[in-house]
């Protein structure tokens, strides 16, 4: 793998020291989070996405060069390897170079060509390629035989070898594949008789645009049309093109020769260049849709996993329906089941009932918060806590998965007891306690924030996920004495085995006093405890430095630092003053460099601090359902899934709407993620209302002034908290944005 770092470094413009730093420590076994944490002074400061690329290109580097090995092989034990075609594979930088080259001598099965081969009429192809002048016709007579009948079956063969030879050409391949590169169209027709049962792809019926303009999201969308059945796709440059690109390079005159070459030009490229480059690019903007679908894929995933947690506070959790009652669960400050309850707040003869069991459940078990499902009968149950004013915090809770993770092994196991209704209301309450440490334990998949998540490659989705799970779990940190096993899995050189046999030790000894007593954990050697320890904190333990982000590798320069001002390490954390002072290059060693030393002065200053922001209450206007949105309200929403072409917002209606991308700024835009994240909280404008096809368009621009020339700037959406009843444009339209503002603040307060 070393000796990739030079291509590598080429590629990705890092220096090759770095890279095969990197490699070194990827081969040791280390983890990426590890190493971009733990390692700055070896890689020089790299951070996990250059270090993941790195890991990338090693893969494709060594996938590459496995494939080049098998195809020299192959051609060796055919006898048919030569200076040049050695030459030709040492240069190839591509893997479609690799197959263009192997691709005369890949075993097939019988083709027309090869039957005329066997029939004795190479010779004459060949002959024809020369193109000297001659009639062919005679020269065609001598190669009739018991197999070959008519000159006319001579000609057909010489046209079917010349046609295989074409195709097989490296050179002419080459050529075809950048013609369809710059040139070629991805277009689509319905299906005859197709056009009512298709009709969500209607915008396909008639499509047609570059495949080097298209959008992954319309990629997919075809694909999906296509497999489906209701879509006829292709996708192609100009015939006449493709054949004037060949024809430049076979044809050298005007003979009955180049006649000949001509009808196997053409038939070269429709039934065997043309078929298989359509192929060829079908597939490569499939992994390119795929690559990007699964990067926005991630990039959300990452928002919700690091959305605000409300931290250990003690809460009722509801998850709501009409006809089963609501499920009612409080949950004490560790996220631990205290008490059930069933109510019904649909049923005007029950109201009293459900009104008395939530106030005795909030005064016996301490209640600070609640949390309601935002799903199905969310927004009323809202309504219903709200009039009982208890003066309690009230949070909708994003529910989607929640369903998935009640049914599963994971739930079972945690609540073996409680049906999947209780189990679903917990995730819930737990949800809002700490994203992360609930949404581990469901698959990514069924969050709910993605787009064509079922089209992709779902190796390559997993294989994403899993590392922006990994990712965010250790960039925060985790309790080692209340984290699930769930959670401790993902934990940098940790994984399933070693989390289950923390959890049993921690159940063993009460809870871990000391980040050392790892190492007495069955299987978690010294290599597993390197990796892990500094992602694991232990809050009030026997040392004060396990509950921060400092490597217990670089607990004995901090003792040095101490000792060297004075005092103990328990005065020296969170002392800022006198942390400010210390000069980080007296503490450089061969162990710890520059970039470690300043690192963990910086982790001293915040000892453990939660990279994530603060939770802050949020209110929807007083709209319940899709038909009381009118066009021209201005209403808060927040931001609940981010694409390509644009943002779906929840404005507090069973139905997200839309915010296309061309809607989100006033300044031009390529990509929501530039001014957007998950769980922002957005004003919106209703531009559009289709009940029938349940679809909201909404607009954040329009919410706002255009800027002046020198205030166009990169802006980030309104995220001040609201409690707005629906606003009609004309009540702020000619207010400035400040104006408008300010006229909020005073009217619904901060």
């Amino acid at each position: 793998m070393i000796a990739f770092a030079p291509l590598i470094a080429s590629k990705l413009q890092i220096r090759i020291t770095q890279v095969e730093a990197v490699l070194e420590l990827l081969a040791e076994a280390a983890t990426i989070p590890f190493i971009a944490r733990y390692r700055k002074d070896k890689t020089g400061g790299l951070d996990e996405v250059q270090i993941q690329h790195i890991q990338d290109e090693s893969k494709s580097l060594k996938e590459f060069f496995e494939r080049k090995a098998f195809i020299e092989k192959t051609i060796i034990e055919q006898e048919k390897m030569t200076e040049a075609i050695q030459k030709k594979l040492n240069a190839a930088t591509t893997l479609s170079e690799l197959e263009d080259i192997y691709l005369p001598y890949k075993p097939k099965r019988k083709t027309k060509a090869q039957a005329a081969r066997e029939n004795g009429l190479e010779p004459f192809a060949l002959l024809v390629l020369e193109q000297t002048p001659t009639h062919l016709t005679e020269v065609a007579e001598k190669y009739l035989n018991d197999k070959v009948l008519t000159v006319d079956d001579v000609l057909q063969g010489a046209r079917d070898i010349i046609a295989e030879m074409i195709n097989e050409d490296a050179t002419i391949r080459a050529k075809m594949r950048k013609l369809f590169e710059g040139t070629a169209l991805l277009q689509s027709k319905v299906l005859t008789g197709k056009e009512v049962e298709g009709i969500k792809y209607k915008d396909y019926f008639e499509f047609s645009e570059p495949i080097h303009k298209i959008p992954s999201h319309r990629i997919l969308a075809v694909l999906r049309g296509f497999l489906e059945g209701f879509l006829r796709m292709s996708i192609l440059p100009l015939e006449d093109d493709a054949l004037a690109l060949t024809e430049a390079q076979y044809i050298k005159g005007m003979t009955e020769s180049g006649d000949q070459i001509k009808k196997a030009i053409k038939d070269a490229y429709r039934r065997l260049l043309q078929p298989s480059l359509e192929s060829e690019f079908r597939s490569a903007l499939k992994q390119k849709a795929d690559e990007e679908a699964i990067a926005v894929f991630a990039e959300n995933l990452r928002q919700l996993l690091l959305s605000s947690p409300l931290g250990s506070k003690r809460i009722l959790a509801i998850d709501p329906g009409y006809r089963t009652g609501c499920k009612v669960v409080c949950l004490d400050e560790k996220g631990e089941l205290q008490k059930t309850e069933l109510i019904y707040i649909h049923e005007a003869n029950r109201l009293y009932d459900a009104e008395y069991k939530i106030k005795e459940l909030v005064k016996k078990y301490q209640i600070e918060v609640f949390a309601i499902g935002d799903g199905t009968a969310g927004r009323e149950t809202e309504q219903f806590i709200k009039k009982m004013e208890l003066g309690l915090p009230i949070f909708l809770v994003n529910e989607d998965g929640a369903s998935i993770y009640s049914a599963s092994e994971i739930a079972r196991e945690e609540f073996p007891e409680q049906d999947i209704t209780i189990r679903g209301a917990v995730s819930i309450g737990r949800r809002l306690m700490d994203p992360l440490a609930e949404l581990v334990k469901i698959d990514p998949k069924s969050i709910g924030v993605g787009q064509y998540q079922h089209d992709v490659n779902q190796f390559r989705l997993k294989e994403k996920l899993d590392q922006t799970v990994v990712s965010c779990v250790n960039s925060v940190g985790v309790n080692l004495n209340t984290a699930s096993k769930h959670l401790l899995s993902y934990v940098s050189g940790i994984g399933a085995g070693l989390a289950d046999n923390i959890v049993k030790y921690r159940s063993e000894i009460g809870k871990f006093t000391d980040r050392n007593q790892l190492l007495k954990v069955t299987r978690l050697g010294g290599k597993a405890f390197e990796q892990c320890a500094g992602f694991l904190r232990i809050p009030n333990g026997s040392n004060p430095l396990d509950q921060s982000a400092v490597h217990p590798e670089a607990y004995g320069v901090i003792e040095k630092m101490a000792s060297d001002i004075g005092i103990d390490i328990k005065s020296l954390i969170a002392n800022e003053a006198v942390l400010n002072k210390i000069d980080a290059k007296k503490y450089v060693s061969e162990e710890l460099g520059e970039l470690t030393i300043k690192d963990i002065l910086n982790e001293l200053k915040k000892p453990g601090l939660d990279p994530r922001s603060e939770l802050e209450e949020f209110e929807y206007a007083s709209i319940y359902k899709i038909e009381d949105v009118q066009v021209g309200m201005i209403v808060p929403g927040v931001v609940t899934n981010i694409t390509r072409f644009g943002a779906f917002v929840d404005i507090g209606v069973k139905q997200d709407g839309l915010v296309h991308v061309s809607e989100i700024a006033h300044q031009y835009i390529t990509d929501p993620n530039e001014v957007l994240k998950l769980n922002d909280k957005v004003q919106v404008k209703v531009m559009e209302v289709d009940i029938a096809r349940k679809r909201i368009a909404l607009s954040i621009k329009q919410t706002k002034d255009a800027p002046t020339k020198d205030q166009r700037k990169p802006t980030t959406p309104h995220q001040n908290n609201t409690k707005p009843t629906p606003q009609k444009e004309q009540d702020l339209a000619d207010l400035s944005v400040n104006d408008a503002l300010a006229l909020l603040k005073k009217k619904f307060g901060k």
